[in-house]
């Protein structure tokens, strides 16, 4: 059972866009990790949504796909995750705000995107 891991990251307003970007950067890194399932953990930002107050002064977006809860865990425990976050995060942050859960089993054959993007002809 796939699990999906949402987190927004809103920065205090002094920290630089360069920051935003080595912290952005670094996150990416992180799907390299074994626990994050086929390398799938996405990052995004800024919000383009209409109208942008909807967003909440959210800047950062990162969603990130777990075969399990046990996998979560490990993400949430492994050196590099603390690296990023003790480093770039916690002590730049105004807000942040993560929401996880389990895929439903009539749901998950949604989360299988490489076999999709292969039988689409993108890969």
């Amino acid at each position: 059972m796939t699990v999906i891991h949402i987190v927004l990251f809103k920065f205090r307003p002094e920290i630089t866009k360069q920051h935003t970007e080595e912290f952005v950067s670094s996150l990416k890194q992180l799907k390299a990790l074994p626990c994050v399932k086929d390398n799938r953990l996405i990052v995004g930002g800024p919000s383009i949504t209409d109208p942008i107050e909807r967003s909440k002064g959210f800047q950062v977006c990162l969603v990130s796909f777990h075969h399990d809860r046990a996998a979560l865990a490990e993400y949430q425990a492994s050196k590099e995750h603390h690296d990023v976050t003790s480093t770039l995060l916690f002590p730049y942050k105004e807000d942040l705000c993560r929401f996880d859960f389990e895929v439903d089993e009539e749901d998950e054959y949604m989360c299988n995107f490489l076999t999709k993007a292969v039988a689409n002809g993108h890969i």
